[in-house]
């Protein structure tokens, strides 16, 4: 089916909710791509973080293969082992609590908004300027964006935005807060690092009125910051965590990972989803951490993301680098959104523009130096037109 066709599908029968660049894309392995045509792209997107290891995983790949020949689906209503597996994993890699299996970010989001309720009933939820948290109505309460709530208004009560400072922030939480939720790097904004004094003010904050501190690390954990957690170069330990996007290595799942004060909240039957902790996209997942908890894939990551960050920064018409590891972003001087449409139908390069001047990217951890130079060398001649 030639791409006109698709368009016309589309046109017809897809609700337009998504502005598709002009490309079908049918193939992946490691770092690469290719069209319908056969072209062959460089990958400096990852789904939006999501394939961190890259298209096809070998491992991943055969993980799921030998799961889907064999069983696909029951529910929650019995023990499987590759969910059972799994949370262990999560648990034991990073706050040793109890982990819930949901199907995205915004669920991982919308479990931790009710687990924050719930654990402090009438409690308001605290966020900050900047952040963006998913589309369903909590974590889109929790996101404050005017451009992606005022459509949808009202929004649920009890949230409050303040802006991404110390004082700000501690100026807001009080006996009446329930969590204090948080990006330590606000992907979709456009790849804001928190400063750790804010991290610091809001975990003291958080501890001084019982409230409950929850990194959102939906796009910045995994690995992308060149540790497994990003709160793990934070200095900051939170009350729990929500991960998705790299977690399934390219299947949709999420979870909400709490710290030993906040694992039995939840009783039976206060939260639940038919597909979450699936067998299939378990498996994938437990594959997808134990590659990625790899000490030199990390390390491989803080070196890579440096030297991306350099070469960037050397770019003509680039004002300014910002980000962690393979999380970045660059502030440009020409229009970013025109960058990334010439990148990708010019130098068949995957990037893309979160705002009028900004151009996130978001490399596979397992990209190779000579891929990374070969991008920036795209990528300025993609600025250059």
């Amino acid at each position: 089916m030639s791409l006109s066709e698709l368009q016309s599908l589309e046109s017809a029968h897809v609700m337009r909710s998504y502005a598709r660049m002009p490309v079908e894309f049918v193939r992946g392995q490691g770092a690469l791509l290719w069209d319908a045509d056969g072209q062959e792209y460089l990958d400096l997107l990852c789904g939006i973080s999501v394939t961190n290891l890259g298209h096809c995983h070998p491992e991943i790949v055969a993980a799921i293969r030998e799961q889907a020949g064999a069983l696909m689906h029951v529910s929650n209503l019995f023990y499987t082992e590759p969910a059972m597996r799994l949370a262990a994993a999560l648990a034991e890699s990073s706050l040793r609590g109890k982990v819930f299996f949901c199907n995205s970010g915004a669920e991982a989001n919308e479990a931790a908004i009710k687990l924050a309720r719930k654990a402090k009933p009438g409690g308001g939820i605290v966020v900050v300027e900047g952040a963006f948290h998913g589309r369903t109505y909590g974590a889109l309460s929790a996101t404050p964006q005017e451009d992606k709530q005022a459509p949808f208004a009202p929004m649920l009560p009890g949230f409050e935005a303040v802006p991404a400072r110390a004082d700000a922030l501690a100026a807001a939480v009080d006996d009446r807060t329930a969590a204090v939720l948080l990006e330590p790097i606000q992907g979709e904004s456009g790849v804001h690092v928190l400063s750790e004094e804010l991290l610091s003010v809001a975990q003291q904050a958080c501890e001084e009125h019982g409230a409950a501190l929850i990194f959102d690390e939906v796009q910045c954990g995994m690995g992308r910051t060149g540790t497994l957690w990003a709160y793990e170069q934070t200095g900051v330990v939170p009350d729990a965590i929500t991960s998705a996007k790299a977690l399934g290595g390219g299947l949709p799942i999420g979870a909400l990972i709490t710290g030993p004060a906040l694992a039995e909240v939840f009783a039976p039957g206060d939260h639940g989803s038919t597909f979450a902790g699936g067998l299939v996209t378990a498996a994938a997942a437990l594959a997808a951490l134990r590659l990625t908890r790899d000490e030199a894939l990390l390390r491989g990551v803080r070196e890579k993301g440096a030297m991306l960050a350099e070469g960037l920064a050397q770019l003509p018409h680039v004002a300014s680098v910002r980000g962690r590891g393979l999380m970045l972003a660059c502030e440009l001087t020409v229009s970013a959104p025109a960058v990334a449409r010439n990148a990708l139908l010019s130098q068949r390069l995957v990037v893309n523009a979160t705002g009028p001047s900004t151009l996130r990217l978001l490399p596979p951890l397992i990209v190779t130096d000579d891929q990374l130079e070969e991008a920036l060398r795209r990528l300025r001649a993609a600025i250059a037109l």
